[in-house]
């Protein structure tokens, strides 16, 4: 009894829907069901919110990584009753290795926000943007500029990524040759986008790449333009972000077709200049990533959804004529019930087989003394496949942020490190190769050499990939390895449409258009 005195009763105890987790996709999922008029309960079983997509302190990431790695003692049937199924929780990762080297980072430890699912950044014109607008949850949530963005070039340097024609001659690491094919193959995108868009497209019709290009390799079409191996880099990994190999032929995993790469390409150059104090494609949420559930979270509050943290769920109910899903029972004892039900991928149902070969991505956090270089706060970092090492089949990504984004103390730097891969080993490997490449584990190099930052604390583990499903009850995705939210989102939309066919995913208001404003002369304020 004195267990159950600490969970006070829910009241009302009928919801036409109720949301276990409040990781990014739940969050979206529960604002746009209030927004349609539903009736909403969000309960999360933590103490704060954004479940897997949350930005934590240091102890409590520490802490939330190792338990969540742990095989969980499963709750012992409690009868035959088949009207009731035992919920689980199901670890989403696995290998994890901490390691500190200053000890004095735990005295700060509160002073970092630091996100589980990095690196993740926003495309200015991406879908994270629109919907933050369209919804009305950008007045919750800041943004500042990535500074720059760089690219491995296999040899130990980092180049520029030119995002714009202005970039593109300004940049002093590339030849005037490299500049002229750079920027004639991004006019040759842009005049096929315009000529697409044309009323009278027969006046534009030699502009427009055919369909047949559309429908090959981004690659096999460079090659065709003779876009030098350093060109094609820029563009397939550092601006179009692709994951796998595209030289490796039929081998590759995903081949990105030049359809697909243009629309990439596109969104990034979209993306440059929209915000007058985001002058890259590249933005971040102040505070961290976790912010962004929040903000969700605070938008459904406001159309009248109820929220209890610290609230486990024990099971889900099901209709004893029919099998059908009729509620939940908490930790409490309490029994609701609800129309719909989402849960969030950290738990398993008694009758639900987990997900059989589950991909698998490499995630790595480090804390370092310094930045990569001394007047750039914040930036990406791109290493192409086998730009570190030559078996090396996918790219890895690296997210340099630094205090003026509220994430670490002052005098310390946070990088997000991520790599997709088979295999836990292949996964680690790629992240140990990125970290030799940057930083150093002893601040006594010698002076002849550049000196790299000193690695203070990092956490390397393997995540699961999960995809979203449809059924009894519906269960939303982990965070993916994109950069970005977009397919996240569009998984979340999707969801959202099997849940209320008939209702929109954020109906349109009065205030939706994309304007912005700036509140200084350093944040970005999405103000719709």
């Amino acid at each position: 009894m004195a267990e159950t005195e600490s969970y006070p009763p829910i009241d009302p105890t009928n919801f036409d829907l109720i949301v276990v987790g409040t990781g990014l996709p739940e969050s979206i999922i529960a604002a746009a069901a209030s927004a349609a008029g539903k009736t909403v309960l969000h309960l999360d079983h933590n103490p704060f919110y954004g479940s897997h997509y949350s930005s934590l302190s240091l102890q409590d990431l520490t802490s939330f990584l190792r338990s969540h790695s742990e095989i969980p003692k499963t709750n012992p049937p409690q009868s035959d009753d088949t009207e009731t199924l035992d919920v689980n929780p199901r670890p989403l990762y696995s290998d994890v290795e901490i390691s500190s080297y200053d000890d004095s980072l735990e005295e700060h430890s509160r002073k970092f926000n630091l996100d589980l699912a990095g690196p993740r950044v926003l495309f200015c014109a991406d879908s994270a943007v629109n919907l933050l607008l369209k919804s009305s949850a950008n007045q919750y949530v800041e943004f500042k500029n990535i500074d720059a963005s760089y690219i491995g070039d296999g040899n130990g340097n980092l180049m520029n990524v030119p995002d714009s024609k202005s970039a593109v001659f300004k940049d002093k690491t590339m030849k005037y040759s490299e500049k002229n094919q750079l920027n004639s193959f991004f006019k040759l995108v842009q005049g096929h986008l315009e000529a697409v868009k044309s009323v009278d497209v027969a006046v534009d019709d030699e502009k427009i790449i055919s369909d047949e290009d559309l429908e090959s390799p981004l690659v096999v079409f460079m090659d065709k333009m003779k876009l030098p191996p350093k060109i094609k880099s820029i563009i397939l990994y550092a601006i179009a972000m692709v994951d796998y190999d595209q030289d490796a032929g039929e081998s590759c995993k995903d081949i990105l077709k030049t359809k697909d790469g243009i629309d990439r390409l596109a969104l990034y150059h979209s993306s440059v200049g929209r915000f007058p104090n985001a002058l890259g494609a590249l933005i971040y949420p102040i505070y961290g990533q976790g912010e962004l559930p929040q903000a969700f979270c605070r938008r459904a509050a406001v159309k009248g959804c109820l929220y209890v943290l610290r609230m486990p769920v024990k099971s889900v109910l099901l209709n004893k004529d029919n099998g059908n899903y009729k509620g939940v029972k908490l930790v409490s004892g309490q029994e609701l019930t609800s129309d719909k039900l989402v849960m969030d991928p950290s738990f398993t149902i008694t009758s639900s087989n987990s997900p059989s070969n589950v991909s698998k991505l490499a995630r790595g956090i480090c804390i370092t003394n310094s930045a990569l270089k001394p007047d750039i706060s914040s930036c990406l970092v791109i290493y192409p496949p086998r730009s570190l090492y030559p078996d090396q089949a996918t790219s890895i990504r690296v997210l340099q942020l630094g205090s003026s984004l509220a994430v670490s103390p002052s005098g310390k730097f946070v990088f997000y490190i991520s790599v997709v891969c088979d295999s836990a080993i292949e996964g680690k490997k790629s992240l140990q190769a990125a970290i030799d490449d940057l930083f150093s584990l002893h601040s006594d190099e010698t002076e002849s050499k550049e000196l790299k930052p000193t690695l203070l604390w990092s956490a390397l583990y393997i995540q699961d990939l999960i995809e979203g499903s449809v059924g009894p009850v519906v269960m939303t995705p982990t965070p993916d390895g994109n950069l970005n939210y977009n397919d996240i989102l569009d998984a979340t939309s999707k969801l959202f449409k099997k849940l209320y066919p008939d209702d929109e995913f954020f109906p349109e208001t009065s205030n939706t258009d994309s304007s912005d404003k700036l509140e200084d002369d350093s944040e970005v304020v999405l103000d719709s």
